[in-house]
């Protein structure tokens, strides 16, 4: 059986930057697996531009920011498989894949697992009605613009204010198909500031909150949909209902970690991120095996998933090549008022512990928040923020405190 020092499932932003993260900190046997014929991940087919503000302070499309990364990780000459799935991975890091080649298997010292995340579909939802032709993902239907040159439909309504959909409501009305609007089931956008000003308001594309789809009409095609309003508790209000014609339906109505082959592998979820449950290595129960980008968690940006996979490479390899300091104590995280999750769910305590960075999303907007860093009752740290919006991630770092002396630490948010 083949052995490698780090194995790295994905070969989008995550894995390219996992990868990157540990060859520099001095990992050379690293092998990095990815299942389509190129390297990139979805930023191949995200043609708009908007990435890379943070990381390399200008504006570039997706495929541009996918071949920085990518010339990095080639200027390194990390070994890298192509067309090839992985079918298992066990709880000792043996990881089967297959390729045109066959069946094989690797042992990995450490697995860095960055396979990105699934839209959810309409079964998902259980929107009643047939399921005719015309009701696609939103990233499947960019997938198919953007990759295939193919326009799915010419009135397209859509449902879910995610940032997919947002960016594909411009992209469809720049090919000149028209976009009806969009309903959103929350009272509140779950897309970004910026792609409803410059995706929707831009093209005078309506967006309706409490809103949401509740019948799909046709039988082999699609031919129209019914809209409602939603109470305070998300059920529809029948006496709302309105029939809108149309001959596509776009769902941008969230996305998902996968993680399958890890739970098959005895890996514990976090079921508020649908992730993994991980310390602040982002390492998972099963010692050896890491988790980053939207594996992990779902992102707003994607140079927010580089710098965490660049870190994770980085703790990966500091394991695998004994320079991590042994652990002294394990502390648990809790997730508190008006936070969605937290990451990460533990810490693990070292003598050379001075700083972790936690990341969490509120469940609601808040136009300003005190939040409180706590040990049980006494306060670590607080500080007020101001525009708390669900649809953008927080990272604040706790620096300055002993961690050798807390036995636990939660995190709420008090609106002023």
């Amino acid at each position: 059986m083949k052995k490698v020092q780090i194995l790295i499932i994905g070969g989008g932003s995550a894995g390219l930057a996992a990868a990157i993260g540990a060859y520099d900190a001095g990992a050379r046997d690293i092998l990095l697996i990815e299942k389509n014929h190129e390297l990139g991940g979805i930023l191949n087919q995200c043609i708009h531009n908007g990435f890379g503000l943070h990381t390399f302070k200008e504006e570039l499309t997706g495929p541009e920011y996918a071949y920085r990364f990518i010339e990095q990780f080639n200027e390194r000459g990390i070994k890298y498989l192509l067309n090839t799935y992985v079918t298992s991975i066990s709880k000792d890091r043996v990881v089967t894949y297959c390729n045109e080649e066959g069946f094989f298997e690797v042992e990995a010292e450490a697995i860095i697992f960055a396979a990105g995340c699934n839209e959810r579909t309409y079964g998902q939802i259980f929107i009643p009605g047939n399921r005719p032709n015309g009701v696609f993902t939103a990233g499947l239907a960019q997938k198919y613009l953007n990759i295939d040159g193919y326009l799915v439909g010419k009135n397209v309504y859509i449902l879910g204010s995610g940032d997919i959909g947002l960016i594909m409501a411009r992209r469809m009305t720049l090919e000149g198909a028209h976009v009806i609007g969009v309903s959103e089931l929350m009272p509140y956008s779950n897309g970004l500031n910026r792609n409803i000003v410059q995706c929707l308001n831009d093209f005078n594309i309506p967006l309706k909150l409490h809103n949401t789809v509740t019948k799909i009409i046709g039988k082999d095609q699609l031919e129209a949909i019914e809209l409602c309003d939603v109470d305070d508790n998300l059920r529809p209000i029948k006496e709302t209902a309105k029939i809108v014609k149309c001959d596509t339906l776009l769902l941008s109505v969230g996305l998902y970690p996968f993680i399958n082959l890890l739970l098959d592998a005895g890996v514990v979820q976090y079921p508020r991120t649908r992730g993994a449950y991980i310390n602040q290595y982002n390492e998972t129960n099963i010692k050896g095996i890491y988790c980053c980008g939207n594996v992990l968690h779902v992102h707003d940006l994607v140079d927010f998933v580089s710098l965490e996979s660049l870190k994770t490479g980085k703790n990966a390899a500091e394991a695998v090549l004994n320079l991590r300091k042994p652990t002294i104590k394990t502390i648990k995280t809790n997730a508190l008022d008006n936070l969605g999750y937290l990451l990460p769910n533990e810490i693990e305590v070292n003598e050379n512990l001075e700083e972790v960075t936690f990341s969490f999303r509120v469940r609601k907007p808040i136009k300003k928040g005190t939040i409180y860093f706590k040990d049980g009752d006494q306060v670590i740290k607080k500080m007020v923020k101001l525009d708390l919006i669900p649809s953008e991630m927080q990272q604040i770092p706790l620096k300055g405190v002993d961690f050798k002396e807390l036995n636990e630490i939660s995190i709420s948010i008090v609106e002023e």
